[in-house]
């Protein structure tokens, strides 16, 4: 097989017959010798808004591959596969256990089950079908089931999100191969394969979770809901039982802890086990929201009818020092209120596959650090929870709310302007400045301002801002040895609440790379 990397095709012209007279062109050979191509990759290259491109990179099978002349961009590959890891010796006596069903916890429990080990999958929130009505009646009425809700319930935080794939992860055992053909065997849009920036759109991706565990099911894997780890029971330091719902004991020598970044009771239980655990760096901020229009025209100029919703990705470095940048960037998209504790309000972005709703919004955030918050490993945690529960008493449950032009003028807004907001949930004015310290609050400003210099009208006063998107990462790091196991034996944290990730794809990864090791180890009980 033949790859060819930098195919240009002019947007207006995309099509499979330009495409195909392009390869052809780039390959200098004869239109019968081509048997067949598929799509490797695909971007945008928007870097000169007079002559925008599609970029291709084309896997080709030809009838005489010796012919072709290589290059750089003209070479051989193999066909490239995920690798399953080889089965151990040890014997289990327990099923596995994995705590969460987020993206690590299911792809985890998913390659588990394909080699029969039969896991239990236990997760405090609601199988996704129940969970979107509770979630839906939270926006509506206000009602929040904190055990089942934006947060938490199977999915993960992502599933109310945009659906992101995209990573910069070095892949070379082929698991983001791995995890993107189960997503579209699932029902995810066959382009995740290719796409620079693949995304499955929070309407699908739902849909895609449930034929997933189906499939876990299937394969003897079995899912308890409504089920939350309250307790562990530890002899010798290593793991015997596990205790569900404060009552229930469950004998359990493998425990794979995908609990996501929000299960702050169950770090702190952990914790008081003495795991060994640090505080790290995250991030806090708003979320700020444009007219999609104005994102296009300046992403794409005069070919903006012709693309998708653009999207953006922004840094800047402030005069105090601090990091800003945009994260979870949601094209066509809804701002959501994803609060998962009473009395505390916190919010993330939304899209659907289409992304086609009027407006673009991104998180706006703050790098935060011990130095602000202290070095104890549950430090983070209470910093988060004091912003959340300022930001809840400012929207008196409600989401606070504020333009741009007033927030820099540290007064509360009275009305929107030209944009129009998109939530989901009821939302109220605030004053903004009321939420952060006066560090953040500067930073936020200078970097929405220096951010303007790369997106025309990003720093516009009809802006809408709100917070407080303080999930942007795990703040605690549950710490783990080469073989991926805690400072308690038989205990494995995984993913984005153990701090070892950041999105769908890179959690979906560190839970195959946990269940490989668990598979290395042990026989299989089928």
């Amino acid at each position: 097989m033949i790859r060819v990397r930098q195919i240009k095709v002019e947007v207006d012209k995309d099509n499979e017959t330009y495409l195909k007279e392009k390869i052809i062109k780039k390959l200098k050979i004869n239109n019968n010798d081509l048997i067949s191509y598929e799509i490797n990759k695909k971007s945008i290259d928007a870097r000169n808004k007079r002559e925008i491109y599609y970029v291709y990179e084309i896997d080709v099978i030809l009838k005489n591959e010796e012919k072709v002349k290589k290059d750089k961009d003209i070479f051989k590959v193999e066909k490239e596969e995920y690798i399953y890891p080889k089965v151990g010796n040890e014997l289990l006596t327990n099923r596995p256990v994995v705590v969460g069903s987020g993206p690590s916890g299911l792809f985890c429990a998913y390659l588990l089950s394909e080699l029969g080990y039969n896991p239990i999958v236990i997760e405090r929130g609601e199988k996704i079908e129940d969970r979107i009505k509770t979630v839906n009646e939270f926006w509506e009425k206000g009602i929040l089931n904190q055990n089942s809700n934006v947060c938490f319930g199977e999915g993960g935080a992502g599933t109310f999100s945009d659906g992101k794939l995209n990573t910069l992860v070095n892949d070379e055992q082929h698991r983001i191969e791995k995890i993107f053909d189960v997503f579209i065997h699932c029902g995810a849009p066959k382009e995740i394969k290719y796409l620079n920036k693949p995304h499955i759109g929070t309407d699908i991706l739902r849909k895609v979770i449930v034929n997933l565990r189906n499939k876990i099911i299937k394969n003897g894997g079995e899912f308890r809901y409504n089920t939350t780890l309250t307790d562990i029971v530890v002899e010798n330091n290593k793991i015997n039982k596990i205790i569900i719902n404060n009552k229930e004991e469950l004998n359990c020598e493998v425990l794979l802890l995908a609990i996501g970044h929000s299960a702050r009771d169950t770090i702190k239980m952990l914790y008081n086990h003495k795991m060994d655990m640090t505080s790290k760096p995250f991030a806090v901020g708003v979320r700020i929201q444009h007219k999609q229009e104005m994102i296009n025209n300046s992403q794409y100029g005069k070919f903006s009818k012709l693309l998708p919703n653009a999207s953006y990705k922004l840094t800047y470095k402030a005069s105090n020092g601090r990091g800003v940048y945009t994260f979870c960037m949601c094209p066509g998209g809804f701002v959501v209120n994803s609060s998962c504790e009473k009395d505390h309000l916190i919010i993330n972005g939304m899209s659907n596959y289409e992304r086609n709703e009027e407006n673009a919004n991104s998180a706006v955030v703050v790098t935060v650090g011990p130095s602000d918050f202290g070095n104890s490993p549950l430090d983070g945690l209470e910093f988060q929870r004091e912003l959340e529960n300022r930001a809840g008493y400012l929207g008196k449950g409600e989401i606070p709310t504020q333009l741009y032009k007033d927030y820099k003028n540290n007064m509360v807004s009275k009305e929107f302007k030209s944009v129009n907001p998109l939530f989901k949930g009821k939302y109220t004015f605030a004053n903004l400045n009321e939420l952060f310290p006066d560090f953040i609050n500067e930073s936020l400003k200078e970097g929405i301002e220096a951010f303007d210099k790369k997106i025309k009208g990003f720093a516009s006063d009809d802006a809408i801002l709100s917070g407080v998107e303080s999930r942007t990462s795990s703040a605690v790091r549950i710490n783990r040895n080469e073989l991926y196991e805690s400072s308690i034996n038989g205990i494995y944290p995984i993913g984005e609440g153990a701090g070892y990730s950041g999105g769908i794809t890179t959690s979906a990864i560190d839970g195959l790379k946990v269940a490989e090791k668990i598979i290395e180890k042990y026989k299989s009980l089928n």
